[in-house]
């Protein structure tokens, strides 16, 4: 039943995207849905990207193994969220196509190349793990071997995208976010109410459970918020939707709506982690990442369940979807036109585009098996994107002149030491986890790092000249 429940709903995207399709003709509908999205659609597609695998099972695992801490990741994100709303305006003013576009109108053409390098390593390996996450869920549901399930997940993801674009998949997310919605609070109510009510589900947890950082660190909860924040910050997917906003005033009001969703949604997924440490005790750290659906086929009764898991299909492709648009359109735009091709033909641009799609996406399979875990996956791609491209993209939109050179040397420095760190952290791990140089995690070296290349170099280079519009 649960494995129908899903290929019917996939069944639906697919109809409803197939529809909605037949609108993109030219590269404007595929990349930025002809800058045409109202608040209403911006506020369902920004959070059915954002929450994906890293919330539905590293997050709720994480939330099995430590309680409530856990939402010190999620709050990195709420931070952000917040931050954007007096940005996103002028994000849409710009009226650029990525992230790139913007660090070479201030940083020059060696930002954008850097700029697009660092965003295809991260969101590949975030698009990676959500076809992890889809070979968890199938190996659940139907005892599909997860390496296949990867691929099965990989290539739906891939075809609908492919044909999708930006215009399908904005649309597309209105019925994926109410999904999600939907189906992790009838699960908590269902948890709640069957644990005897609010007062007795919680003292039947442990008490560091609900403690503000419980077993871990300080340093440790630190290192859970400041990847998300600065991942969120920055993200491309983000802007990408902004620029596809309709107005200015559509992309703050989508922020508003978001910023609501999100704090919802991603705390009722962690409590289906910590309450499944009650119903379903006894899982192991790796297989406390596949809580939320021991929770559905094993706890909710048939329906409740059946939503889950379909809501849980819902956050794994939505936020697949848009993870490989966003790096296909970098290095269309910003590689191919911008350095090698820019005379290419609209409907080139989007055959080529479409194609990078199915590239990227079998990258993406490859890459996923060699991380531990969805978690690790999640952190790496959060600190090589928050410490490359976040400190340079803020310096760019709040720093009147700042000097080109700074923003290069930002994004280089962020995103070397974010490689290097892991890699020495990876080739001295212990039972999988990394082993990192001074006892610190990659995100407080990289970071700290490139906001310092960022500052010194442009506190100490003259000031750059350029057109770029003032803040405001």
């Amino acid at each position: 039943m649960f494995l129908s429940a899903i290929i019917i709903y996939l069944a639906a995207l697919v109809v409803v995207g197939s529809w909605k399709s037949r609108q993109v003709h030219t590269a404007d509908d595929f990349l930025i849905a002809n800058r045409a999205l109202p608040a209403r659609v911006l506020v369902f597609t920004l959070l059915a990207t954002w929450i994906g695998s890293g919330s539905l099972f590293a997050g709720a695992g994480l939330g099995y193994r430590v309680g409530f801490p856990a939402l010190w990741q999620s709050a990195g994100a709420w931070v952000g969220i917040a931050l954007v709303y007096f940005i996103a305006p002028r994000v849409r003013r710009l009226a650029q196509y990525t992230v790139p576009d913007i660090l070479e109108l201030r940083y020059g053409p060696t930002a954008r190349l850097l700029g697009a390098l660092t965003t295809v390593m991260a969101y590949t390996t975030i698009a990676a793990y959500q076809f992890r996450a889809g070979g968890k869920l199938l190996e659940l549901v139907a005892g599909i071997e997860p390496a296949t399930g990867a691929l099965m997940t990989a290539a739906f993801c891939v075809t609908y995208t492919a044909l999708a674009g930006m215009l399908s998949i904005a649309y597309l997310d209105v019925g994926n976010g109410v999904m999600m919605v939907v189906s992790v609070v009838l699960a908590v109510v269902f948890l709640v109410s069957d644990g005897g009510g609010l007062a007795t589900t919680f003292s039947s947890l442990q008490p560091e459970h609900v403690a503000l950082f419980g077993e871990l660190s300080p340093q440790a909860a630190l290192a859970l918020f400041f990847p998300t924040l600065f991942l969120l910050l920055g993200e491309a997917n983000m802007y990408q939707k902004f620029f596809s906003a309709k107005s200015e005033r559509a992309a703050r009001l989508a922020v508003i709506g978001w910023i609501v969703g999100t704090i919802v949604v991603e705390t009722l997924i962690d409590s289906v982690g910590v309450l499944g440490s009650v119903v379903v005790p006894g899982l192991s750290p790796e297989g406390s990442e596949s809580v939320v659906i021991n929770v559905a086929l094993q706890v909710l009764p048939t329906g409740i369940g059946v939503l889950l898991v379909c809501g849980a299909a819902a956050i794994i492709v939505s936020t697949a979807n848009s993870f490989l648009l966003t790096p296909a359109t970098n290095l269309m735009r910003d590689v191919y036109q911008r350095f090698i091709n820019p005379k290419v033909a609209d409907r080139q641009l989007l055959f080529y585009t479409r194609l990078v799609v199915v590239v990227l996406g079998c990258v993406g399979y490859v890459i996923g098996s060699f991380f531990p875990s969805i978690l690790a996956m999640a952190l790496w791609a959060y600190t090589m994107y928050g410490a490359g491209i976040t400190p340079a993209l803020l310096g760019a939109l709040v720093w009147p002149r700042i000097p080109r050179s700074a923003g290069v040397w930002s994004i280089l420095v962020g995103m070397t030491t974010t490689l290097v760190w892991e890699i020495v952290g990876l080739r001295h791990s212990v039972d999988g986890v990394p082993e990192y140089p001074l006892g610190l995690e990659t995100v407080y070296p990289a970071l700290t790092l490139s906001i310092l290349a960022l500052v010194v170099v442009g506190l100490t280079v003259r000031p750059s000249t350029t057109d770029f519009p003032a803040p405001s």
